[in-house]
């Protein structure tokens, strides 16, 4: 799974992405609407939110964006934000607006299941998932809350703290995944810190899904969207 912030550097540059992107095999893509407290994520995604958000991209554009790719590209698509956006937009509009353009769930790291009855009913009626995060602090308890609240898959974060950072892996890792298996039948996506082939080999047969976010938000910067296919093509087993 791959992930782009809406509007930054532009929405043209984000369809050149996604195109590079399904060229290069991605599986599904986040695609984030920026929020201008962004507590999950690391210093390069919070960035390309203020930017976006200081380059005017709206809700409404994004959500506009969003309807042609999903209608273009055959993949799924999901969006992740924070609860403030789809507050203000009115939480049963935007949920309604994601499900007639075809977007298959939400990752929303800020809102608490039990903080968010009434989103998790809408979004179970509207057949889309809500998507639900482990971290390595997470007791069994809590991954069990957690599991209970969620469809789709469960988003395992690899380690303390934001996105960005590069992960270490190992016995700590491993245990900590095994932990998440334990508590959920759905499939795993392991993100925060996941950019080189050798991560995803070390977590091909652990888990379901590697999330590849803050390493692709950089190459665009670094080396221009069409370096994204070929980098993403490389982190496949041949």
């Amino acid at each position: 799974m791959t992930h782009l912030v809406l509007g930054y550097p532009s929405l043209e540059v984000n369809r050149d992405v996604v195109e590079q992107m399904v060229e290069g095999g991605v599986d599904l893509i986040e695609l984030q609407i920026p929020f201008s407290e962004p507590v999950a994520d690391g210093p390069v995604i919070s960035r390309a939110c203020q930017d976006a958000i200081a380059g005017g991209v709206t809700v409404r554009e994004c959500l506009d964006f969003a309807a042609g790719l999903t209608a273009d590209f055959g993949i799924p698509f999901l969006f992740m934000s924070y609860y403030n956006i789809l507050f203000r937009y009115g939480v049963e509009r935007f949920v309604e607006k994601a499900r007639s353009m075809g977007i298959r769930g939400f990752i929303i790291p800020d809102l608490p299941p039990e903080e968010g009855g009434g989103y998790l009913e809408l979004m179970g009626r509207s057949g889309l998932a809500p998507i639900q995060v482990f971290a390595p602090t997470s007791t069994a308890e809590r991954m069990g809350e957690l599991a209970a609240a969620a469809d789709g898959f469960i988003y395992c974060v690899a380690r303390r703290g934001v996105t960005g950072a590069r992960t270490s892996f190992g016995a700590g890792f491993d245990a900590y995944l095994k932990r998440c298996r334990e508590a959920t039948d759905l499939p795993l996506a392991v993100g925060f810190g996941i950019r080189r082939r050798e991560d995803v080999e070390y977590i091909t047969g652990k888990a379901d899904i590697a999330v590849i976010g803050t390493a692709t938000i950089q190459m665009v910067e670094e080396e221009g969207p069409g370096a994204v296919g070929p980098f993403l093509s490389g982190l496949r087993r041949n």
